[in-house]
């Protein structure tokens, strides 16, 4: 399935759930937990775990991004598999500072 901007997607092995906020520039792999991930609307297809070395976790609310695709995400449920683009970890990404109102 094609990753657009708007779309929601699941983790097939936690409680995880993302938007795309900017879709990437060129067809990619989106993981949760080291699998892939699927459409909201999608069936799980059982119990699964993520893999030991992708457990950092996703937190509600956070913006994860991939410079170079281009891509960015909100997490809208948070779980315990941390989330990669074709296999790279993506970013937390921080809050830019506020202009003083001086």
């Amino acid at each position: 399935m094609k990753i657009t901007a708007g779309s929601r997607w699941k983790s097939a092995v936690c409680a995880t759930e993302i938007v795309i906020v900017k879709a990437p520039k060129e067809d990619a792999r989106l993981e949760c937990g080291g699998v892939a991930m699927l459409a909201v609307s999608a069936e799980r297809a059982g119990a699964g775990a993520p893999s030991p070395e992708r457990r950092d976790g996703t937190l509600l609310g956070k913006r994860y991004g991939d410079q170079t695709a281009g891509l960015e995400v909100l997490c809208i449920k948070a779980g315990e598999g941390s989330l990669s683009l074709d296999g790279r970890p993506l970013a937390l990404r921080e809050a830019r500072p506020l202009p003083s109102s001086d």
